[in-house]
């Protein structure tokens, strides 16, 4: 489990319907095992590192679990399906709008967007995207993929725009935002996010992409300039700065 993950934030859930298991995707045999034991009939592929200004520093290890851990999983999907022959069973890949590249002043992301990824990060989800899409058609996987926009809501690490700016508001730092805070990006709240995820899952077709937007497009620095007015209003401070 990385840095961004926290077990308490699993306090509450009924514990009878999941059962937590810490392992790396890229692990062969521990996937295999989980496989074996759990006989599920779908996977929901989640696990990636995904913040941008890491795998800038760090790209190796955005490479390795993007795109090898995702090798690993559709590897030992098909492994499974060729020995339990579950007809039934759904690889449901979760990437990213970053594939497309950036967002223009008009228009949206389509599926048929060609993609233009313009980071380390962007780039292995392309690959694990290309990956994931071969396996179903040389293998015949039954594959499902989806890219989502930025998402915010509870328990989100504070690396990301949203919870970073409500904290430095809250302690007075500064609020970093790079160049003049132009870059338009869509924003999805995580629990519409979630029921769409279900929603493909349930009725997708394998094969298809699909892509999950907020049809929020803003301004980061407008983004910015939001969240200091909803804070100027329920938490001013004393000094009135």
């Amino acid at each position: 489990m990385t840095y961004a993950g926290n077990t308490n934030n699993l306090n509450g859930i009924d514990k009878t319907r999941y059962r937590f298991v810490e392992g790396d995707i890229c692990n062969p045999k521990l996937v295999k095992n989980l496989f074996e034991n759990e006989n599920p009939a779908a996977l929901v592929h989640f696990a990636a590192e995904s913040h941008v200004d890491r795998s800038i520093d760090g790209p190796a290890e955005f490479v390795q679990t993007n795109i090898v851990g995702t090798l690993n999983l559709l590897e030992q999907s098909r492994e499974y399906l060729n020995k339990e022959k579950k007809s039934d069973f759904k690889f449901l890949h979760v990437s990213t709008d970053e594939v497309y590249g950036n967002l223009g002043d008009e228009g949206k992301f389509l599926e048929s967007t060609p993609y233009d990824p313009s980071s380390p990060y962007s780039a292995s989800k392309a690959g694990s995207d290309h990956l994931a899409r071969a396996w179903h058609r040389t293998y015949g996987l039954p594959v499902l993929i989806t890219n989502c926009s930025n998402n915010y809501g509870a328990y989100q690490f504070p690396e990301k725009l949203i919870p970073l700016m409500i904290i430095n508001c809250l302690e007075r730092k500064p609020l970093p935002i790079y160049g003049e805070g132009k870059n338009i990006r869509d924003w999805l709240f995580v629990m519409d996010h979630c029921k769409a995820i279900h929603t493909v899952l349930i009725n997708g077709t394998p094969g298809e992409t699909y892509n999950i937007g907020g049809d929020n497009e803003i301004q980061n620095i407008d983004v910015v300039k939001t969240v200091c007015t909803i804070l100027d209003e329920i938490k001013p401070m004393g000094d009135g700065k």
